[in-house]
């Protein structure tokens, strides 16, 4: 029996820290939360949220590692190991809780959670060799209780800044604007992705105020929410399932922009969330059938040159048959057929050099008198 393979890097080291420093700021942005900006859901939601994702990473990896052959990824790195490792599921598990609102109905949390965490084993696509995950898990979960549990909605803004005034209300967006910027330009270099959003957000505004009559102003002002802060610098910039190239993110990010624009002319509700889960889910069908072209491409190209292999060996063999072994200026006299064809007569002396007829009907036997 083969040894085990061993466990592949989970993260690059730079994804890594990106990966720590947003778990590091969404855990002080809940206790910060619930001690002073008035978070609505019970201080206990967090914990369980975290339980759960916890639990449900470890056993999906360890059932996914035995099926793939390799040790877990949680294995080998000691307790850092393992923290590393569970970084994504704390993200999000408090980013479902904290942006979610379910009444008092913590089994819907929970199912969010699951859902979660659960899509990065259920919706995979190739991406340079590996099967990755394309769906953003937190804005998937809440997306799927939005749609499942009509009732539920998302976390009421104003309790980001509920308890704050005096211009402290602004204090919490700026912050969470300055960290965000930081980490996504130096880390996750997700900035020509924020750029886009930004801009096509603005313009989905103004296109939408100048066909359907709405508010400008109002379109834009949503801009300056602490959602729409928080939506920008830790959700759609997610390393994991958004495009590395600068093309491929500033398509992504108007992508999300333009399709929120449609959803919200359309009346749909939650637009942010909608919006990003279609985005990401065009982005894995465009995944897969770039795997699929370029491998029928591949196949392809290994056909074409076994054909022409054949042919030049074909060529080759010719070629060959061709060639004349005698000296130069001996008389040439066409060598027999088969085994069973006599010599045909030659006007060659005996023991002149036989050389095979030429193998098509355009080349010519050329014979030279030899002096007797």
């Amino acid at each position: 029996m083969s040894a085990t393979k061993t466990a592949a890097p989970r993260h690059n080291p730079k994804v890594t820290t990106a990966l720590r420093r947003f778990a590091i700021s969404i855990s002080v942005l809940n206790v910060f939360g619930y001690s002073v900006l008035g978070f609505e859901q019970p201080w206990t939601w967090p914990l369980i949220a975290l339980a759960t994702a916890y639990t449900l990473e470890i056993v999906l990896e360890v059932l996914g590692a035995r099926s793939e052959g390799r040790a877990p990824r949680f294995l080998g790195g000691g307790p850092k190991g393992v923290m590393e490792f569970l970084f994504p599921a704390h993200i999000t598990a408090l980013a479902v809780n904290m942006l979610s609102y379910v009444n008092d109905k913590v089994w819907v949390m929970v199912f969010g959670v699951i859902v979660a965490v659960g899509t990065k084993w259920v919706l995979r696509a190739p991406v340079k060799g590996r099967m990755r995950h394309f769906m953003n898990p937190s804005n998937f979960g809440i997306a799927v209780i939005l749609v499942l549990f009509p009732w539920a909605s998302i976390a009421p803004p104003y309790q980001f800044t509920e308890y704050l005034d005096g211009g402290f209300d602004w204090l919490v967006p700026a912050i969470i604007i300055s960290l965000g910027t930081m980490l996504n330009a130096k880390l996750t270099e997700r900035m020509w992705l924020i750029l886009a959003w930004v801009g096509g957000f603005a313009l989905q505004a103004v296109v939408r105020g100048l066909l359907f009559d709405t508010s400008i102003p109002a379109g834009l002002a949503m801009m300056t929410g602490v959602a729409f802060v928080l939506f920008t610098n830790y959700m759609i910039t997610d390393p994991g399932t958004t495009p590395s190239s600068k093309w491929g993110q500033i398509a992504f990010g108007g992508g999300v922009a333009a399709m929120y624009g449609v959803l919200t002319a359309m009346s749909i509700a939650y637009g942010l969330f909608f919006a990003t889960a279609l985005v990401c889910a065009i982005r894995g069908a465009f995944l897969w059938t770039a795997d699929i072209v370029s491998k029928k491409r591949a196949e392809e190209a290994l056909a074409l040159a076994a054909v022409t292999r054949s042919v030049v060996q074909a060529d080759a063999a010719l070629a060959d048959a061709a060639a004349c072994a005698c000296p130069e200026g001996a008389c040439a006299c066409s060598a027999p057929a088969t085994a069973e064809a006599q010599t045909p007569a030659c006007a060659c002396p005996e023991g002149a050099c036989a050389c095979p007829a030429p193998a098509t009907a355009e080349a010519q036997t050329q014979k030279i008198p030899v002096a007797a």
